[in-house]
C-alpha cells in the first residue's frame, strides 16, 4: 500500500496536538483529524486552567515523566511566545497517614525535590485563604502550578501546522481498518491511507476501538468559581496555592485560586458515568452545595456566591494509570488515553513520548503501569 501519510492522528486535544507537533518537528508527514474544533469545550481540556505538581502522590514513577513535563511546557512557551504556566506553589492536605500525604512525602524524599511538611496552624499562617482542621496537616511544594489548558492546545496546533503538519478540523473518523502493512481511514469524504495512526481521542477511544470498551469509562466532571465572600486579596495567586484536599477517605477535591474568574473548585472521582455525545451539561443546585460546603470547611472566605460552572469528562482506567500502548491486535496503531482526571500536566511529555515510539525511537521512561491491560488491572505498588 502506498501510503499518503506517515501518521494520522486521530483527537487533537491535550496529548494529540502534541503529538502532532513532535511527530512534524521530527520531519514526519502528519495527518491530524478531530471531529471538533480544538481548543473546544467538548472534551476534558478546557475551563481555563489545570494543576502541574511534582511530588506526586499517586506514585514516585509520575516524577520523571512530569519532570520533562515542565521542561517541554517552557520550551513550548518560548517556541509560541504564549504564556502557559504559572507558578504558585502547592499544597497537598490531608490526614498524616492518609494517600495524598503519605505519597508526596515519598514522591519528595525519593526523588529529593524541596518540600516542607506544615501543619494545620501553619498553613494557615503562611497562606491565610486556606484553613483546614486541627488534625490534618499539608506537603508544600514550591514547583506546583498552573497551566492554561485551551492555549497549551492552540500552542501546540499552532507549531505542528508550522512544522508542516496538515490539520483537518471538524472532520469526525467513522471507521478505521488495517490494510497491508498499514492502515486506511474513512471520513465522510475521503479514504485516507497511512502507515501507522495514533488514537488520542479521550473519552470517544472506546467508540473508536471497541475493544477498550470494558476497561475504559467516562466520568461526568464539574469544575466551579465562587465569589470570595471576604478577603479577596488573600486568593490572588501570590497568595494563594493550587492545592488537593484528601477530606475523606478516597475523596478529594481541588483547586485554584482567584485568576480573575473566582476560586475554582472540583471534586476528583465522584462524578456521574457519563457518554460523550449527550454529556449533562446542566448543573444541579445539589452540585454547587457540594462545592460551597467543601470551601466552607477548608476556605471559608471562599464560599460566596457562584460566578460559573464547566462540565468536562475524565476517561478512566481502573487502577487510574494511563494507557500508552499499541492496540492490541494492531501493531501499527498505537493508543495513549485514559489519563484518568491527572493527565493534562502530562500531555507535552505524552506527545514527546508518542512519537518517539511512532519513529521507533528509544524512551527512556518507564512505561510499564501504562501498557495494555484488557483483563486485571495493573497491580502498581509504591516501593
Amino acid at each position: 500500500m502506498t501510503a499518503d501519510y506517515d501518521v494520522v492522528v486521530v483527537g487533537l486535544g491535550a496529548v494529540g496536538s502534541s503529538a502532532a507537533y513532535h511527530l512534524a518537528k521530527k520531519g514526519c508527514a502528519v495527518l491530524g483529524l478531530d471531529r471538533f474544533h480544538p481548543p473546544h469545550s467538548f472534551g476534558s481540556s478546557h475551563a481555563l486552567s489545570r494543576i502541574i505538581r511534582e511530588a506526586y502522590f499517586e506514585h514516585p514513577l509520575y516524577v520523571p515523566l512530569v519532570q520533562r513535563a515542565y521542561h517541554l511546557w517552557q520550551e513550548l512557551e518560548r517556541e509560541s511566545g504564549h504564556t502557559l504556566f504559572r507558578q504558585t506553589g502547592g499544597l497537598m492536605i490531608g490526614p498524616p497517614d492518609g494517600v495524598i500525604v503519605t505519597g508526596a512525602t515519598r514522591s519528595a524524599q525519593q526523588h529529593h525535590l524541596p518540600h516542607r511538611l506544615l501543619t494545620a496552624t501553619e498553613i494557615h499562617n503562611e497562606f491565610p485563604a486556606v484553613q483546614p482542621p486541627e488534625q490534618m496537616v499539608g506537603v508544600w511544594e514550591p514547583r506546583a502550578g498552573i497551566l492554561f489548558p485551551e492555549l497549551a492546545v492552540q500552542s501546540h496546533l499552532e507549531l505542528a501546522a508550522r512544522a508542516g503538519a496538515e490539520l483537518r478540523f471538524e472532520t469526525e473518523l467513522l471507521r478505521w481498518e488495517p490494510k497491508g502493512d498499514g492502515i486506511q481511514i474513512h471520513t465522510a469524504r475521503e479514504t485516507i491511507s497511512a502507515k501507522q495512526v495514533l488514537f488520542s481521542a479521550g473519552a470517544w477511544m472506546s467508540w473508536l476501538i471497541p475493544e477498550l470498551r470494558p476497561v475504559l469509562s467516562v466520568e461526568r466532571q464539574v469544575q466551579f468559581w465562587f465569589e470570595p465572600k471576604s478577603n479577596p486579596e488573600i486568593f490572588r495567586p501570590d497568595r494563594c496555592p493550587i492545592y488537593i484536599v484528601e477530606n475523606a477517605t478516597g475523596r478529594f477535591f481541588y483547586g485554584f485560586p482567584d485568576l480573575g474568574d473566582g476560586v475554582k473548585l472540583g471534586v476528583h472521582h465522584q462524578g456521574a458515568p457519563a457518554e460523550p455525545n449527550s454529556l449533562n451539561r446542566e448543573i444541579e443546585p445539589e452540585e454547587i452545595e457540594v462545592a460551597r460546603n467543601l470551601l466552607a470547611q477548608f476556605l471559608p472566605q471562599a464560599a460566596g456566591a457562584l460566578r460559573k460552572s464547566a462540565v468536562c469528562m475524565y476517561t478512566n482506567t481502573p487502577d487510574e494509570h494511563f494507557w500508552l500502548d499499541r492496540h492490541p491486535n494492531i501493531s501499527q496503531a498505537l493508543v495513549v488515553s485514559a489519563c484518568s482526571g491527572h493527565g493534562f500536566k502530562f500531555s507535552s511529555v505524552l506527545g514527546e513520548i508518542a512519537a518517539a515510539l511512532l519513529m521507533g525511537d528509544t524512551c527512556p521512561f518507564d512505561l510499564s503501569p501504562f501498557k495494555a491491560r484488557l483483563a486485571e488491572p495493573s497491580t502498581l505498588v509504591a516501593d
